[in-house]
């Protein structure tokens, strides 16, 4: 892939949240930009205000006239895309240069030094940190991020050449493409069991990434059968963060390095899963160099992640929090966090369950995290990517918890049932279009106060 000689890029999936970031990158290039996703979201709104030219139906005919240059187009595509896409099938018959989004961040970051960072939880917050410590530090840094970052507005930082934050995305075995200088690995849970089969080829597939970089530039959570710098809380680990307790809203901890101890550390973000998000890029921006005092300042600055344990509503008498978790271990996550904020309150959780394959692999799981909170709203499964499956629905998922207040919703009585409700805490989670109804959900709870 020549950049120079490329003048147009044609996303397939653009609104999806790693394909957005590309399509930003390629805009401030210079590039001319557009593509197909199937609905409209919040996303690609903000991507049209950009200049790109997006539509909504599959169809040949929409594709702009720019775009049928093969010599000068790059066609970037998501491992979701059906095998019956017919722009898809259009720029294969015709031989258009076709690159997967994981390839494309290949070459991308190969010139350049590269953190990776990966896991089945916590890349997004970890990378977003990452790129928002080394930004702010004056690093000449471009963060390709899963998630958008408040105050950036963007699931991009920076524009810079010679260093790269990328997510290493274990989905179809994505991270494969990358080249990490420097790595990590937060945690390597089962998940994508319809890609991998069992836990086993998981395992694998993040011991080949690990094996990307020495154990020297590898970094991962305590307790992981890998070899290299271990990240932990209160732990004998090569980087642990000490003595952490709450003060304000904030975390104040300190952070023993192999050479020094860094006192009195703040970070604005709940939940012991995100400490260790925080400590984990704190390492690896310490390892590349950057002045601790620095680190830390970035850190009490780090502004969150749009639903990523994104306070809504944070008032005395009401407080709305939304996460896109969609693993029974995330939402684990999310529970202990609000619980630790919130240790007397009513909290109601509404969920919507990401694919039928991750319902029916975990449904236990599920289950049994669901079950913590205390009244539980069920949403239908989302689809996405997939088909229905015989018996796997919401409704299994439902008889299942044993939690007593729960019941299944619809978008509209959902609305309804929290307008109704006496908690003092309200959680929506799920990864799917639950996320769209976060402003109708919001504005509805402020009539509340």
């Amino acid at each position: 892939m020549n950049s120079n000689q490329i003048h147009n890029v044609y996303f397939i999936g653009i609104g999806g949240i790693g394909m957005s970031a590309l399509a930003r990158y390629f805009v401030a290039l210079g590039k001319n930009v557009a593509g197909y996703d199937k609905t409209p979201t919040q996303l690609t709104q903000e991507l049209e205000a950009l200049g790109m030219t997006i539509h909504f139906n599959d169809s040949v005919e929409a594709i702009g006239t720019a775009f049928l240059n093969k010599e000068n187009t790059l066609v970037v595509i998501t491992p979701a895309i059906p095998k019956d896409h017919s722009e898809w099938n259009f720029f294969q018959k015709n031989g258009f240069q076709i690159k997967k989004r994981a390839e494309v961040l290949g070459i991308i970051t190969k010139d350049t030094f590269c953190f990776a960072v990966a896991g089945t939880h916590g890349k997004t917050t970890t990378s977003s940190i990452l790129g928002h410590i080394l930004h702010q530090s004056g690093v000449d840094v471009t963060a390709f991020l899963g998630g958008v970052v408040e105050n950036y507005n963007s699931n991009l930082i920076g524009s810079g050449k010679t260093v790269t934050v990328v997510e290493a995305d274990e989905f179809d075995r994505s991270f494969l493409h990358l080249h990490p200088d420097l790595a990590c690995i937060t945690s390597m849970d089962a998940d994508h069991l319809d890609i991998y089969g069992d836990a086993t080829a998981i395992e694998a597939s993040f011991t080949e990434f690990a094996n990307k970089v020495s154990s020297e530039n590898l970094f991962i959570a305590n307790g992981l059968p890998l070899t290299g710098n271990t990240i932990g809380i209160a732990a004998n680990t090569t980087f642990s963060a000490n003595n952490s307790r709450i003060e304000n809203g904030f975390y104040v901890f300190d952070i023993q390095t192999p050479k020094e101890v860094i006192t009195n550390v703040r970070f604005g973000l709940p939940g012991h899963h995100n400490l260790m998000n925080a400590l984990t890029a704190f390492a690896m921006a310490y390892t590349y160099g950057v002045a601790p005092e620095k680190i830390a300042a970035a850190l009490a600055s780090f502004p969150g992640i749009r639903r990523r344990f994104s306070f809504q509503i944070r008032e005395e008498k009401l407080v709305y929090i939304d996460d896109y978790a969609h693993h029974p271990t995330e939402i684990n996550a999310v529970h202990q966090a609000v619980r630790e904020l919130y240790p007397n309150k009513k909290i109601i959780a509404a969920f919507q369950p990401h694919l039928f394959s991750r319902t029916k692999d975990f449904i236990d799981g599920f289950a049994t995290s669901l079950s913590q909170f205390d009244e539980i709203l069920l949403l239908e499964i989302y689809p996405a990517r997939e088909l229905p499956m015989e018996g796997v629905n919401s409704s299994w998922l439902l008889s299942k918890i044993t939690n007593e207040n729960k019941k299944l919703v619809t978008q509209e009585s959902l609305l309804e049932t929290f307008k109704n409700s006496d908690a003092d805490v309200f959680v929506t989670i799920g990864a799917g279009d639950i996320g769209e109804q976060v402003k109708t959900i919001k504005d509805l709870l402020y009539e509340k106060i």
